[in-house]
């Protein structure tokens, strides 16, 4: 294996002497190819340089160099320079950008994400969404920025920055600049490549929506002009190859093309960062400040945090399927004593994760605690690097370890299966929901109570929709988080946990890299277990049913029969929503006798007529809660009893009083 991968890399790098390399041009020491050879040894693929645990203040200083092998097709390559203006809370940047055309039809126009601009004022398409809010964090007096792209030429100096317009695609906001459009004048030939520069200044909000300050913390997220998705015929079912181009909404999050970074970050020289991929280059000190260069390859985005107050600790972690990562921590003050948590959280999930869906390829990962007042910034998932919530108290609940549990599932369903989160946000949070729940039970003890959590549904939507298009961000986050993993459960529940587990790693090693879609899942799961599953795709994710079940009503009286008096029972079962599959009825007669019945539930409604020698005393659906998706259980029990108005009236009144509870608590 060593000689065969010297002669790759032999053959790589006469191939780039052939050929000019043009993207090392001009660079400087900015630029790191991904088959450079330097003095320190190349890693081997999915291989990582196992350093020696540390803690405290201290970072250690060792650099590594890019893997040979490519997972991704590479779409973009990165080369930026930026310094913070610590006082200001102000980025400046300077990026060299090359975007290979992926398709098969000339292109000559690009477009770039420009989220800081989401923050310029509360007329923006993400303020008037959001209202300045998101989740339980609102926008304060500082809590607006902007993007500033102050030059923009090809590598020949000519200045393109008068073809670059802001464009409004979704909702036609003119105060809208979170989305531009750039008219090249000449058009770029399938598997040809363009190569911009640029300058930009971002003036960073106080953190309220994932990316700001802080304090002295700076959480630089979505930070850069990135480019968009160009999709090639037969991505997530397109017909025809283009760009797929949004602005930034109050609901979405990010969906980008994968490709390599290389990042160098100025900051004061009190400061650590931590930054996606991993170090290069020794840290370099001069005029009081700190230079750090970061390299990063298959990932399709780079995010970094800095702050001169974090606590830091590494150690290295190996497992089945993660041959060697440096699990980094940089720890707010007050969560310092919690070390060993969250590193044994981030163990476990690289672990389980690995173990179950498939391998971790990257080498590092880095979990970031903001401080206190920071939480805007906390929960949060860029490629290698992850956010958990911030220090608000010294004593978490097992929240510290869900949090982290959840943010490195995303490295999975968000890193490398990197679907549209615009457009199928269910993809990511409801398979990253999915896994948590699966890591917390395994490791912790934590078992979901997905009775209680489908009765916490009080306003389904489709799944498979536009972000925006959900009426509220509690809208959203009950379907594409909460209801989204109650979907899968209810697969799970109907073809059994192993089989489940069949499903989503054939699909996360099918769909790697390769931005799939809903479509795509559907099919996994049908080719996995050799079934059609049309009407629940149907019901549940591109409809806003839930599965609910009621026992309608019981009518019992005697009869006769050879001389005896024998109980005649009517119990009529109705289908309230969608279908869910076969369903366990049991009837309790008051000799004790159990009758259990099983329906298929494909029909609007089934009548029993079941004749014992005792009273039926009670008549109960899904008496094991195997129906996840049933958000309203009361109506799953009636007592043969009660007056049929009583009945109805109690039944219909307590429902809406539990819908009303979970109502107030929804997020």
């Amino acid at each position: 294996m060593k000689s065969r991968q010297t002669k790759h890399l032999l053959l790589f790098a006469l191939i780039a002497v052939l050929l000019g390399v043009t993207a090392q041009q001009g660079f400087g020491d900015a630029w790191v190819s991904q088959y450079t050879f330097a003095s320190a040894p190349i890693a081997k693929p999915n291989t990582a340089v196992k350093p020696a645990p540390s803690q405290g203040t201290q970072e250690p200083d060792s650099v590594m160099q890019p893997k040979p092998i490519a997972l991704s097709n590479r779409v973009a390559e990165y080369h930026i320079d930026v310094q913070l203006q610590e006082d200001a809370h102000i980025l400046r940047g300077e990026q060299t950008v090359t975007w290979t055309n992926p398709g098969k039809q000339q292109v000559s126009e690009l477009y770039f994400h420009l989220y800081p601009n989401a923050f310029q004022s509360m007329d923006t398409t993400f303020m008037r969404e959001s209202g300045g809010q998101l989740r339980n964090d609102k926008a304060t007096a500082a809590s607006f920025g902007y993007m500033h792209i102050l030059s923009l030429t090809t590598t020949e100096g000519e200045s393109l920055l008068p073809r670059l317009h802001y464009v409004q695609p979704d909702d036609g906001n003119a105060k809208d600049q979170t989305l531009a459009k750039l008219r090249l004048p000449y058009s770029v030939a399938p598997g040809t490549s363009t190569t911009l520069k640029m300058k930009f200044e971002v003036k960073l909000p106080e953190v309220f929506a994932r990316m700001g300050y802080s304090g002295n913390f700076v959480m630089a997220g979505q930070w850069f002009p990135k480019l968009c998705v160009y999709e090639t015929a037969g991505t997530r079912g397109r017909t025809t190859e283009g760009w797929n181009v949004h602005q930034y909404h109050g609901n979405s999050e990010f969906y980008s093309d994968f490709g390599i970074y290389s990042v160098k970050i100025n900051v004061p020289s009190t400061y650590k960062v931590a930054a996606t991929g991993f170090q290069t280059k020794q840290t370099v000190i001069a005029n009081g400040r700190k230079t750090y260069q970061f390299y990063a390859d298959d990932v399709h985005d780079f995010g970094w945090s800095a702050s001169p107050d974090f606590v830091y600790a590494e150690e290295p972690f190996s497992s089945e399927g993660v041959p060697g990562v440096r699990i980094k921590l940089y720890l707010d003050p007050l969560h310092a004593k919690f070390k060993d948590r969250y590193m044994h959280a981030a163990k476990s999930a690289l672990a389980k994760y690995a173990q179950w869906y498939g391998a971790y390829p990257y080498s590092t990962l880095s979990v970031v605690v903001p401080p206190k007042g920071g939480n805007g910034a906390g929960g949060m998932e860029y490629p290698t690097l992850i956010t958990a919530f911030a220090a608000e108290n010294d004593n978490p609940g097992y929240d510290l370890e869900r949090t982290v549990v959840h943010e490195i599932g995303h490295q999975y369903w968000y890193g490398m299966v990197a679907s549209n989160e615009f457009e199928e946000a269910w993809l990511d949070e409801g398979f990253t929901s999915y896994a948590e729940d699966k890591v917390m039970e395994s490791e912790y003890g934590v078992e979901p109570n997905l009775p209680v959590e489908s009765s916490y549904m009080t306003d389904p939507s489709p799944l498979k929709q536009l972000s925006w298009s959900y009426h509220s961000h509690s809208n959203y986050a009950e379907n594409v988080y909460m209801r989204a993993k109650l979907v899968l459960f209810g697969i799970e529940k109907q073809v059994g946990a192993p089989t489940m587990r069949k499903i989503m790693r054939t699909y996360f090693q099918k769909y790697k890299f390769k931005h799939p879609s809903t479509v795509d899942f559907q099919h996994v799961v049908e080719k996995v277990t050799k079934t059609k599953w049309n009407e629940y795709f149907s019901h549940f994710v591109y409809g806003k049913e839930m599965a609910d079940y009621s026992v309608e009503s019981i009518h019992l009286q005697p009869v006769k029969q050879n001389g005896t008096t024998q109980y005649e029972s009517t119990v009529l079962i109705r289908k309230q929503g969608g279908s869910f599959g076969p369903v366990t009825i049991l009837f309790q007669f008051a000799d004790g006798t159990i009758t259990p019945k099983v329906w298929d539930g494909q029909q609007a409604h089934i009548q029993y007529k079941l004749v014992h020698s005792s009273p039926l005393v009670y008549a109960v659906i899904d008496p094991k809660n195997d129906n996840v998706l049933d958000n309203k259980h009361i109506n799953n029990f009636m007592k043969a009893e009660l007056a049929e108005k009583t009945r109805t009236r109690w039944s219909l009144g307590v429902t809406k009083v539990i819908e009303a509870i979970f109502a107030s608590l929804a997020w």
